[in-house]
């Protein structure tokens, strides 16, 4: 997993965590993605380092406002992919597994084409 894709994945899952838990930690994360707490510790310390994430004293990790806009885009595109693919025929898992690979490596204009084309359908 690339780096670029990996830090995506964990800003899309702290925005997830954050959508059903009051608080999410790094143990949280680990749990959802079954990393080890040691993997996500210092996933978290890059991420702080380049301001996706801020995190409390008590461990509570929040996302920043670029943090943010980059989860959003990512769990938006995971969603609209994974939704559609499902519509097509695609078992679930299948289609939330290739969401998963397709969301970080398409382009901006691919992305804008295929949800104006849902849209539409």
């Amino acid at each position: 997993m690339r780096n670029n894709e990996s830090s995506e994945d964990y800003l899309e899952t702290i925005l997830m965590l954050s959508e059903v838990k009051p608080v999410v930690r790094s143990v949280d994360i680990a749990n959802e993605l079954g990393y080890k707490k040691s993997s996500v510790s210092v996933a978290m310390k890059n991420l702080r380092e380049r301001n996706m994430i801020t995190v409390t004293d008590e461990g509570y990790i929040y996302l920043t406002k670029e943090g943010k806009k980059i989860a959003d885009m990512i769990y938006e595109r995971h969603r609209l992919i994974s939704e559609w693919l499902i519509k097509l025929g695609v078992d679930k898992k299948v289609a939330l597994d290739d969401a998963c690979k397709v969301e970080h490596d398409l382009s901006e204009e691919s992305f804008a084409a295929i949800k104006k084309f849902i849209s539409k359908h």
